[in-house]
């Protein structure tokens, strides 16, 4: 589990694709010093918001496989060498939860249509998939390429955020083109409602 607050704004420093028996894989290797300096064979750190397993870790950097499906449901397929990434370590039982529950487990992909610059902040503007956006909420929480963000607003097929210097500076949003892909989390929460609510509308449904 992760919180959505990005420790560390890390590079891809060397991308190895490789077949196996799912097709169309890839080794990644990342620099990031602060989140390699305990990482171990198996933990977890989040890539954009994709929850990766490190494989390996050494001189501040560290390396993880990459499934297919990932690289074709993420915007990971598109990264490069030099590439900037949003890297964050699992979280601890005992840490405090600066963001929200993020998974990351991402739900699918958006484009950044807009960014609308102010004084102190700047707003971006992104598509919204509609399988999500049964999801997302006005001053609701998502994650966007890990990043946990509050909802500015809703369209019927785009949502806002709004982003203060400090995020900006620290994470690849202040990076992103208009026309780039970023990944999408929605809220858990949000998706557990849903499953409780479905189920007790079809158990009402079937009563005698």
């Amino acid at each position: 589990m992760f919180t959505g607050i990005v420790e560390e704004l890390g590079e891809v420093a060397e991308i190895t694709p490789f077949s196996d028996a799912h097709g169309e894989s890839a080794r990644i290797t990342v620099h990031g010093p602060l989140v390699t300096s305990d990482a171990a064979h198996g933990d977890s750190i989040a890539v954009n918001g994709v929850c990766l397993t490190v494989t390996g870790a050494s001189g501040g950097a560290f390396t993880a496989d990459v499934m297919k499906e990932t690289l074709d449901r993420s915007s990971l397929g598109a990264l490069r060498t030099g590439s900037p990434v949003n890297l964050e370590r699992a979280a601890r039982a005992s840490d405090r939860l600066g963001g929200h529950i993020v998974q990351g487990h991402v739900d699918g992909t958006a484009e950044l249509l807009e960014r609308t610059p102010a004084q102190r902040w700047e707003t971006l503007r992104f598509s919204l998939p509609g399988p999500l956006a049964r999801y997302v909420a006005e001053k609701g929480s998502i994650a966007v390429d890990g990043v946990s963000l509050t909802v500015a607003s809703v369209e019927d097929a785009a949502f806002t955020v709004s982003l203060i210097p400090t995020t900006l500076e620290l994470t690849t949003l202040g990076r992103t083109a208009v026309g780039g892909t970023v990944n999408l989390e929605a809220d858990v929460i949000a998706k557990y409602v849903e499953r409780i609510a479905s189920a007790g509308a079809a158990a009402g449904t079937g009563r005698a």
